[in-house]
C-alpha cells in the first residue's frame, strides 16, 4: 500500500519524483524519465510555468496549431489553436476558407459587463434594508475607491449595484449583485478584491448606522465572489450568403438541399437537449482551443456558455440558422468573459505569442475572433453531418495517428492513406497492411 506523506509541497521536484517512483510507478528504475523528458531544462520559462500551479513535476504538452484565412469584420486573421482532438483545426481552417469567399464573419459585441455577488443573511425587515440601500451603495463605492481608481482611469469599474431578495428560497437571504466593466482584463482578481472590500464595508455599516435597530445589527456575509455566468458579456458572430452560392458538395448534394438540411440540424439542437449537448460541445472545440492558446480560462468560458444555453429552462443550441427569401444565415451568440492583459496572457510565452499573431487585440476584438472560430467549427461539423458524415474527417486523422504510432515512413503513409480511402480503418488492419508492404 502506498504511503501517506506530509509536507509534499515542500519537496524539491527531484524529491517529488523520487517519492512518486517509490510509491506509484513501480518498477522504480527509470520510471520517471517520461516526466523528466518534458521539463524545459536550463530554460527560465520552466520557472514561470511552475509558478502557474502547485506540486509541478513536469509539463503536459498539447498541439499548437494555426487556422488561417479567418476574415472577421473585414480583417484577415491567422488564429492559433491549442487542442488535442483530431480534425478540429483542419475543420476550422476549412470553414474559414469557405466563408472567406462569401463575405467572411460579421460580429457584434452585445455587452461587456461582468458580475460579482455578495451573499448575506439578515433577519430584519426588508423595508429597512430597502430604505438604507442607496446609502449602502454610496458607502460601498467610497470604501472601494482605492481599489477601483486605476480601473476607472481606463474607463472601467463598477457599473451598477443592486439588491436581490432570496427570501422566497431561504429566509433572510439577500444578495448584493455588482456589475463591472474590466476593459481588456478578464478582471477576476479585481472583481473579487472589490467584493471583499464591499463585504467589509457592509458589515461595518450595520454596526454604525443609526437607522438599523440594535437587535438587527448582526449581518452574516456568507461569501463574496465573482460569477462566471456572464449573460451581459456576450458577442454575436454570423455568416450569410445567397443559398445559390453555397455551392455543391462532395456527395452531390445541391445548395438548396444543404441549406434546408443544415437548418433542420440546428433546429433539432434547439428541440433536443441530447443533440444540443453534442452540438454545443463542437462549438467549444473551436472556442476552447483559442481561449487556451491566448491564456484565458476555458473552464469559466464553458460554464458561462452552458448556463447561457439553458437560460430559458431547457438546454438548447447556442447557434441559430435561418433560410428565408433565398438567403442562408447562420449565427451564434455566446458569453465570452476574456482578457488580453494580465495573468497568463502576459506570463505564458505562448499565450503572449498567440496574442501577437492576432495583432495584440483588445478584449472585444478577441471576443469577436473567438466567437467566429466557434461558429466556423459548428458550421464545419454540421456540414459534415448532413453531407458525408462526421467520421470521414475523423478517420483521416485516426489513420495518421496509427501510422505515426507504427513509425511509418512518408512513402508508407502516402500508400496507406490511398489504400484505406474507401476502407474501414482499424489498428490491426493498418498494422497488417504495413507488414505486407514492408515485405516487398
Amino acid at each position: 500500500m502506498s504511503k501517506r506523506i506530509s509536507g509534499f509541497s515542500k519537496l524539491s521536484k527531484e524529491e517529488k519524483l523520487r517519492w512518486l517512483n517509490d510509491n506509484y510507478l513501480q518498477p522504480a528504475s527509470g520510471s520517471d524519465e517520461v516526466l523528466k523528458h518534458f521539463w524545459l531544462e536550463d530554460n527560465p520559462t520552466q520557472k514561470i510555468i511552475d509558478g502557474f500551479s502547485e506540486n509541478t513535476v513536469s509539463n503536459y504538452i498539447l498541439p499548437y496549431g494555426l487556422a488561417p484565412n479567418f476574415l472577421v469584420d473585414g480583417k484577415l486573421y491567422c488564429v492559433p489553436m491549442v487542442i488535442e482532438e483530431s480534425s478540429v483545426v483542419a475543420a476550422a481552417a476549412a470553414a474559414a476558407k469557405y466563408w472567406l469567399d462569401r463575405g467572411g464573419f460579421k460580429t457584434t459585441i452585445l455587452g461587456t459587463t461582468k458580475i460579482g455577488q455578495i451573499h448575506f443573511k439578515w433577519s430584519g425587515p426588508k423595508t429597512i434594508l430597502e430604505e438604507v440601500f442607496e446609502d449602502i451603495r454610496t458607502k460601498l463605492l467610497q470604501g472601494a475607491a482605492p481599489i477601483t481608481q486605476n480601473m476607472e482611469k481606463r474607463g472601467g469599474g463598477v457599473v451598477k449595484i443592486e439588491l436581490i431578495d432570496f427570501n422566497g428560497h431561504e429566509a433572510g437571504l439577500y444578495q448584493i449583485r455588482v456589475y463591472f466593466d474590466t476593459k481588456d482584463s478578464m478582471g477576476a482578481n479585481f472583481i473579487n478584491s472589490v467584493l471583499e472590500n464591499f463585504a467589509a464595508t457592509l458589515e461595518q455599516y450595520f454596526v454604525n448606522e443609526d437607522r438599523i435597530p440594535d437587535h438587527f445589527r448582526d449581518v452574516d456575509v456568507i461569501m463574496s465572489i465573482l460569477s462566471n455566468y456572464t449573460p451581459e458579456c456576450t458577442v454575436r458572430a454570423e455568416v450569410s450568403c445567397r443559398v445559390d452560392v453555397l455551392g455543391t458538395f462532395s456527395n452531390g448534394m445541391m445548395a438548396e438541399q444543404l441549406a434546408e438540411k443544415f437548418r433542420m440540424a440546428v433546429r433539432i439542437a434547439h428541440i433536443d437537449p441530447y443533440r444540443a449537448t453534442t452540438h454545443n460541445k463542437g462549438i467549444y472545440n473551436g472556442i476552447d482551443a483559442v481561449v487556451l492558446a491566448t491564456g484565458n480560462d476555458f473552464r469559466a468560458i464553458e460554464a458561462a456558455g452552458h448556463a447561457y444555453a439553458a437560460r430559458d429552462g431547457q438546454y438548447r443550441s447556442l447557434s441559430n440558422c435561418e433560410v428565408s427569401d433565398g438567403l442562408f444565415r447562420f449565427w451564434l451568440e455566446v458569453p465570452l468573459a476574456i482578457g488580453t492583459v494580465g495573468g497568463l496572457t502576459v506570463l505564458h510565452p505562448l499565450a503572449k505569442k498567440s496574442l501577437g499573431i492576432l495583432g495584440n487585440p483588445s478584449a472585444q476584438e478577441l471576443m469577436r475572433i473567438i466567437a467566429s472560430v466557434g461558429l466556423a467549427q459548428n458550421f464545419a461539423a454540421i456540414k459534415s453531418l448532413v453531407t458525408t458524415g462526421i467520421q470521414k474527417g475523423h478517420m483521416k486523422m485516426h489513420i495518421m495517428n496509427i501510422l505515426n504510432h507504427l513509425q511509418a515512413s512518408d512513402e508508407e503513409i502516402r500508400k496507406a492513406i490511398q489504400y484505406f480511402e474507401d476502407k474501414t480503418v482499424s489498428f490491426t488492419d493498418v498494422r497488417d497492411y504495413l507488414l505486407e508492404l514492408r515485405q516487398y
